[in-house]
């Protein structure tokens, strides 16, 4: 009886033969050890399913094993945001016993499924995730698989609860267009978007215009441009905007790298910074301060947000109750391009004053 349960019970070959794959995909499915495609996993899953396969318990616990690695998904590495993050990132990493894992997706669509799964269970413990650097759909993959995740600077998508780090995006914003307006009578001030889905550039979006509406001032969309985040997307749309004749008295470039290529657009013109148009940014990176003229724009804690989101990702590794949302505070730093005499942060409270 017992010899005819065995040859009954389905075997791990019996899945492969009925999914068209090797033992070895197999495995590879049923522990996430590496990447396969969409459809593979699913002919193996419904075969699994059929068979109604159960895995030995014994060489299941053999076949997933900790990596003691923990991964970071990044859409790119050429922006100047990355390096202190990073800074951030590596040193809570340091103190751990855990390896750091980076990947830069360039998000192609290529169907291989190394490029559209590059961090996961098959090569690291948890995973910190850049915004835009994975969709929706992949994230939901990893949650459903309770892979451990903490997500920079975007919330999950819809039904998750997956912990996240950002900025005070809306009292960042509140206090810089405050500063151009009641400091510099400034009335006609534009917002350059980030990349299109970027979570941080819709909050900042929100916040430009909850702050005009507290100033008493009327939204305009014909004053809103996509910079991009990036130093050729805030040239090309303030180019845009002057090429239209569209009037306005100030840039809000969305972060600093795009405020470079707003400058460079704005001298290219003839036009003279601040004394035409005054300009901003957000972030503090660490060439606001040696433009021409030095940027006036909000000081972001970006390697305290790298840290804190690497020592959240530790702390659920080491199992570990972490916070959701972990939103940190900003700091208006006052120069030369809004149309100030000084370099100063501003003070915690109003709109702050000139030197």
């Amino acid at each position: 009886m017992s010899e005819r349960n065995t040859k009954q019970r389905a075997t791990i070959s019996d899945v492969a033969r009925l999914a068209g794959v090797s033992i070895s995909t197999v495995s590879r499915v049923l522990n996430d050890t590496a990447p396969v495609s969409d459809d593979v996993e699913k002919r193996v899953r419904q075969a699994v399913e059929l068979l109604s396969y159960a895995p030995h318990a014994a060489a299941r616990n053999l076949a997933v094993r900790k990596t003691n690695t923990v991964g970071l998904l990044l859409p790119a590495l050429s922006s100047s945001f990355f390096a202190p993050m990073l800074r951030g990132i590596e040193s809570a990493i340091r103190r751990s016993e855990y390896h750091l894992l980076v990947h830069a997706s360039l998000r192609s669509g290529d169907n291989d499924p190394w490029q559209r799964h590059p961090i996961g269970a098959h090569n690291a413990d948890g995973m910190l995730l850049f915004v835009n650097s994975s969709d929706d759909e992949e994230i939901l993959r990893n949650y459903r698989r309770d892979f451990p995740m903490v997500l920079l600077f975007f919330k999950g998508p819809k039904g998750t609860d997956i912990p996240y780090v950002s900025f005070d995006n809306a009292g960042g914003i509140h206090q810089i267009v405050e500063h151009l307006v009641s400091v510099h009578g400034r009335r006609r001030i534009v917002y350059l978007r980030g990349p299109v889905g970027n979570q941080d550039s819709e909050e900042r979006e929100l916040a430009y215009r909850l702050a005009l509406a507290q100033l008493g001032l009327p939204y305009d969309a014909a004053l809103v441009a996509r910079g991009d985040y990036s130093e050729q997307g805030g040239q090309a749309a303030v180019e845009q905007l002057l090429a239209t004749g569209v009037p306005f008295d100030a840039v809000f470039a969305g972060d600093d790298e795009a405020a470079t290529g707003v400058i460079a657009a704005l001298r290219a013109a003839g036009r003279s910074i601040p004394e035409d148009i005054a300009v901003v940014g957000f972030d503090d990176l660490t060439f606001a301060a040696h433009l021409n003229p030095p940027l006036s724009t909000v000081r972001a804690p970006i390697e305290r947000a790298g840290s804190l989101a690497a020592r959240m990702l530790l702390a659920i590794l080491h199992g570990e109750e972490v916070p959701s949302a972990s939103p940190l505070p900003v700091e208006l730093v006052i120069r030369r391009s809004c149309g100030c005499q000084a370099s100063v942060p501003a003070p915690a409270a109003g709109p702050g004053s000139c030197r």
